[in-house]
């Protein structure tokens, strides 16, 4: 009988002793690690050194099962890479491209300038009397500033943000949910999206063993959502998007989830990414309808991650706010159904991801765990007060009216247009190539396509410890020096392969990177064939 190891404690690589568990023979006492212990300790006496109290094997363990494929071991190694190429080594080719990560402006789009004409004159008021800049962005700094401690922008804020951006905000979910009244008070602003979904999911985490919280997650997924529920120590309960029906969202599948998570855990909330990420599918209002009568049916809190909201491009989609649809449902799921929503300042059109800005708006939260989530937000002070004003001109842009608009309009109107076009551009490409298929990139800003991937070389990868799809990756940037994530990283379905790349590149880079994508995934076929 092969002799078991423990992989998951201080003895790491040690034989696992007779009537032990594995994992469990870290404990107090137990002779392996008394062993282990004494030997390091005569060790460290021996060097004239104590042993550090912070180790891999004595850190959280939950912190050690944190992954997070977006700037995993990939982009590590296109740093390095970078690196090398700045230090004259020679390589077969002259730049990496980050296709990785949705960072509008690192792949070269320029800010919009009403915002940043508005920003520069919040964080530098002596700018507020140069005849440069248009008077309704001089109006609106000022009246950012009236609204921060001591009219400065360094100054902390109500730990739920700003009240007059919390406003702001309020009249523009009205406003985009067609007049469905929205109240600042179940409003709090955050840094950038994620930030506001890991708070919400500490509210939600509790229990041991059979009674700890399991949340329904999307796969693939963006790996946020892994991350914060390995850091929680929460149970990840997974829920397959159909991929055959470009990435559709199947309540039959979260209806089998949902009966074989019961037999480990208890589940209390669901997370659905609409347009998705890195999928890129937009749910319709009828699926959205389902999913909110799946979770009051279940009793189940909606997490809903709405970031790509203004990311649509597919004819046919329109995005739909689950506030609007639960709101338009009526009784008894208007009332009672819990949500919490979220929106970011990092995609969309404005792509001000350094600047970290966000929000959540909570509808049907009992009123005692508000006052909790705003004791939570509370620890952290507040939001990036730079963010807050962002956000606060992305959710109230110049209206017609404003010598401002004109530009605005236009510059928003040419980001959106672009990434239609290269969004149709990253589908036609992709299914052109031999192995390669790529469903509708209908909405945000990646195209997540699946790839073949001979026999010899799953072998390969399998040899050398990696995932297939992470050595047909790493072999793509060393190659190429192109960034892509592997599909492993977000999910997926055994047997299959995939990788996320963005569609952010510039027009002029997009289509010679898909092209040469395509070349290597048939150079690398014909290679393990």
């Amino acid at each position: 009988m092969a002799v078991q190891l423990c992989h998951q404690c201080a003895c790491r690589g040690l034989p696992l002793p007779a009537g032990c568990q594995v994992g469990q023979h870290n404990v107090p006492g137990h002779p392996w690690v008394m062993a282990l212990r004494a030997g390091k300790q005569g060790q460290a006496t021996m060097n004239g050194r104590k042993e550090k109290v912070l180790t891999l094997g004595s850190m959280n363990p939950c912190v050690r099962k944190v992954e997070y494929a977006v700037r995993g071991p990939i982009v590590q190694r296109a740093l390095e890479l970078e690196e090398e190429l700045r230090q004259g080594v020679k390589k077969p080719f002259t730049e990496v491209i980050r296709a990785n990560v949705g960072d509008a402006q690192a792949m070269g789009q320029k800010p919009i300038t009403f915002l940043r004409q508005v920003l520069a004159l919040c964080v530098y008021p002596d700018l507020l009397g140069s005849p440069n800049f248009p008077e309704d962005a001089k109006k609106r700094a000022e009246r950012i500033l009236q609204a921060c401690g001591g009219c400065h922008l360094g100054s902390y804020t109500f730990s739920g943000g700003i009240q007059i951006i919390r406003e702001d905000v309020a009249r523009y979910i009205e406003s985009r949910d067609g007049g469905i009244p929205s109240d600042p008070d179940n409003i709090f602003l955050s840094t950038g999206a994620s930030n506001a979904i890991v708070t919400v999911l500490k509210l939600l985490v509790a229990g041991e063993g059979r009674t700890r919280t399991g949340v329904l997650i999307p796969i693939p997924q963006y790996p946020l959502y892994s991350a914060a529920l390995a850091e929680l120590d929460a149970v990840q309960v997974d829920y397959y998007l159909d991929e055959e029906r470009a990435w559709e969202l199947d309540v039959a599948e979260l209806q089998r989830a949902l009966r074989q998570a019961r037999a480990r855990c208890c589940p209390r909330a669901l997370c659905v990414i609409n347009p998705g990420n890195p999928t890129g599918q937009v749910l319709t209002r009828e699926c959205i309808e389902a999913v909110i009568r799946f979770a009051f049916e279940e009793h189940l809190f909606l997490l809903a991650d709405e970031v790509y909201q203004d990311n649509v491009y597919a004819e046919g989609s329109q995005f739909h706010s689950f506030k609007k649809v639960l709101s338009e449902m009526g009784p008894p799921y208007a009332a009672q159904q819990e949500l919490a929503s979220f929106h970011s300042i990092s995609k969309g059109y404005m792509g001000e991801c350094g600047f970290r800005g966000g929000y959540v708006e909570v509808m049907n939260l009992d009123l005692a765990v508000r006052q909790q989530m705003m004791k939570l937000m509370s620890v952290q002070l507040c939001a990036p007060v730079p963010g807050q004003a962002v956000l606060d001109l992305v959710v109230s842009p110049p209206a017609p009216s404003d010598p401002s608009f004109a530009q605005f309009q236009a510059e928003r109107q040419a980001v959106l247009s672009e990434l239609a076009a290269k969004a149709k551009l990253t589908e036609q490409v992709f299914n052109e190539a031999p192995g390669i298929r790529c469903n509708p990139v209908q909405g945000a800003m990646y195209s997540f396509p699946s790839v073949h991937l001979p026999p010899r070389a799953v072998q390969r990868a399998q040899e050398l410890g990696l995932a297939p799809d992470m050595f047909f990756c790493m072999r793509l940037l060393e190659e190429t020096g192109i960034c892509v994530v592997p599909g492993s990283g977000f999910g997926q379905r055994e047997g299959t392969y995939h990788f996320r790349m963005t569609i952010l590149p510039s027009m002029e880079k997009l289509r010679p990177l898909l092209e040469r994508l395509s070349q290597f995934h048939a150079k690398f076929t014909r290679e393990y064939s």
